[in-house]
């Protein structure tokens, strides 16, 4: 036995097994590190392995390499107790000091000792709300929420107004400034002028923000606080002034309704269900829906206080707290932000209607933004660790490159949004995808497609029982996506849905699911009945709906 010089607290042992082979008598010596961390039966098979052992001293050569382990062990613990006695003994350890030491690590490792788990305040609201929206209560909230989201919507168009006109304001400005250019106005004028306009709406959409912040936070507590109270006193028979103080009359709803409003243009929305069994033995049944709209419809609120939106405003709220949740596929680029493009429409989406149960969204946006980060962090370090082991020119580049984009995701990986004030939607997955995706020659490989994956695998193990998904995977049309374009890219991506829910069996043991194929609101009605013949020849429906509607 000896010490090992490279770890400390380690020692190094020769274990030595006798065996015969026939008339040979062979002697295996292997020094071990003690004390021992790997698996035995690890340890015991690449012994067998790289020694080329006998097999018929396997189970000998098992027995005594545990015992041999056991033993050594042991007595190490003996040692070192022993030695810690004779400090002890001698005045080289504190006992007070040891006592104290021993008594915190038994109170913080026997559950009598244990603190008592706080109550969370987001736990306690969300079965006090869950009790109250599955009660008669229910419309009582549904009109507080409504309440608020038009004094948002309000709030909303006065900003956009006041935004408007500064901007009318500032152009006739610069039209007059251009028209004195070369007169009496110079470029570095006009350069002066320009900055002044951008500073100016810089101003304003901070003032307006930080306005829209403090109402939304202001409405969130009051709404929370009003709910426990509420909680409260249907508990308590004998006070009822909380009805009193929060009735709100349906025509007076109606009324704010329409005063708030900003009317969306009606479009005709082609939708069409199906009904699939799939499974090799056990057949799950599942729903699919081929729908024609805009992938914002299913987030937006609407304005006009329609009987159909008040009901699909009611199935969110009654299934939020619930084991059926309903999630959207978002195409994203690869920064994690809300300044550009489709993320910009969506943030703006979130911001209409106060979110009573979950962080605003820059706020989570900001949370995913970190973890981004660190795991950016612990790729590149091993990623440059296998460079020092490799030295490879290519892993160089790679490296190179996470370091440069430490700060963005991949296409295929998706980060994932909370919601309580979207219209149908619980949970967004803002999928990463690249310029890959529209272009004709995507394949079942394409990260796009194993995003895809990755997200129904999510749905599986957390509850979400509808997902929307966009079935070209583009949100707007170009000149280049044709007819033949459409057809091939709906294919693929109705053959590999369909094999990835023939997995799900495996994932979740065969849970019904609904399943949203989202063309674009710009397809021809021709191309969307091309695509309902399509899925049921891939799918094998067992029952078609076609339905026609206004959004």
């Amino acid at each position: 036995m000896r010490k090992n010089k490279g770890k400390p607290n380690t020692t190094e042992k020769e274990f030595v097994f006798e065996y015969k082979a026939g008339r040979n008598h062979c002697v295996l010596k292997v020094p071990l590190q003690f004390p021992v961390q790997e698996n035995i039966s690890d340890l015991h098979g690449r012994l067998m392995l790289l020694h080329k052992i006998p097999c018929f001293v396997e189970n000998d050569l098992k027995s005594r390499l545990l015992a041999f382990i056991e033993r050594e062990t042991l007595e190490d613990y003996d040692r070192a107790a022993e030695a810690a006695l004779q400090r002890l003994s001698v005045g080289e350890v504190d006992i007070n000091k040891l006592a104290n030491s021993w008594a915190k690590a038994y109170a913080e490792t026997t559950l009598e000792h244990a603190r008592p788990e706080e109550p969370s305040w987001d736990e306690d609201f969300a079965d006090v709300y869950h009790e109250l929206i599955h009660s008669p209560a229910s419309e009582t909230l549904l009109n507080l929420e409504h309440n608020y989201y038009v004094s948002v919507s309000e709030l909303i168009s006065e900003r956009d107004m006041e935004l408007k006109k500064l901007q009318e304001r500032q152009a006739a400005e610069m039209n007059k400034v251009m028209q004195e250019l070369g007169k009496t106005m110079s470029d570095h004028d006009v350069n002066t002028v320009a900055a002044q306009h951008f500073d100016a709406q810089q101003v304003l959409e901070n003032k307006w923000a930080s306005e829209l912040k403090q109402v939304t936070g202001i409405q969130k507590q009051e709404y929370q606080e009003w709910v426990i109270k509420l909680h409260q006193d249907l508990h308590n028979p004998n006070n009822s002034t909380i009805n009193e103080e929060i009735k709100v009359q349906s025509g007076q709803l109606a009324e704010a309704g329409e005063l708030g409003a900003r009317h969306f243009e009606e479009q005709r929305q082609l939708e069409e269900s199906f009904t699939i069994h799939l499974g090799a033995q056990l057949k799950t049944m599942h729903n699919l829906r081929l729908v024609r709209a805009n992938v914002l419809d299913f987030c937006k609120h609407r304005r006009h206080g329609s009987g159909g939106a008040k009901l699909r405003r009611l199935q969110t709220a009654l299934s939020l707290y619930s084991a059926s949740l309903c999630g959207l596929v978002l195409l994203v680029d690869n920064r994690v932000n809300s300044y550009s493009g489709i993320k910009r429409d969506f943030a703006t989406v979130s911001k209409e209607c106060t979110d009573f149960h979950f962080p605003r969204l820059s706020e989570q946006l900001d949370v995913i933004q970190q973890v981004v980060l660190y795991a950016r962090a612990q790729r590149s370090s091993k990623q440059r660790d296998q460079q020092e082991m490799q030295r490879n020119g290519s892993s160089d580049e790679k490296s190179k490159n996470i370091e440069r984009n430490s700060s963005n995701i991949l296409p295929g990986e998706f980060y994932i949004t909370r919601h309580s004030n979207l219209s149908e939607v619980h949970i967004v997955f803002h999928l990463c995808v690249d310029d890959n995706v529209r272009s004709g020659n995507l394949t079942a490989r394409d990260p796009a497609i194993m995003g895809l994956r990755n997200i129904l695998k999510v749905c599986c193990t957390h509850d979400i029982t509808t997902i929307t998904i966009p079935l070209l995977l583009v949100h707007d049309m170009s000149e280049e996506m044709t007819i033949p374009w459409c057809l091939k890219r709906a294919e693929l991506v109705f053959k590999c849905v369909k094999g990835f829910m023939m997995e799900m069996a495996s994932w979740d043991g065969g849970i019904s699911r609904t399943v949203q194929f989202l063309v674009p609101q710009s397809i021809s009605e021709e191309m969307f009945y091309q695509l309902s013949n399509m899925l049921p020849q891939i799918f094998r429906v067992s029952s078609t709906l076609t339905l026609t509607s206004k959004r």
